[in-house]
């Protein structure tokens, strides 16, 4: 999930995505200097990452944002942040003995 949202562009995509409406690959294109082919190629890494997913709309594909995964990532980042408090917490405590 991480190497997913690590490029500007499929962070950019996913802000699009995060309106809450799907969108189509043309729309997702507007404004952007890439492609189809190369916004589509960073769609599939969000999806394959489950950070976003597609459904079939007569003869388009429309990607929506999935939510969940981010919270997900909330949570393991609020887990991995209170570890690092309490790492901390004890080495303040450790110094000023």
């Amino acid at each position: 999930m991480f190497a997913a949202l690590g490029d500007e562009t499929r962070l950019l995509l996913v802000a699009k995505l995060c309106s809450g409406t799907p969108h189509s690959i043309s729309q997702l294109t507007e404004g952007s200097r890439l492609t189809r082919q190369a916004i589509t190629k960073h769609l599939r890494v969000l999806e394959g990452a489950e950070i976003v997913h597609s459904v079939r709309a007569g003869r388009e594909n429309l990607f929506e944002f999935n939510p969940e995964v981010m919270e997900g990532i909330r949570r393991y980042l609020d887990d991995v942040s209170a570890q690092w408090d309490e790492a901390l917490r004890r080495l303040k405590e450790f110094v000023e003995r």
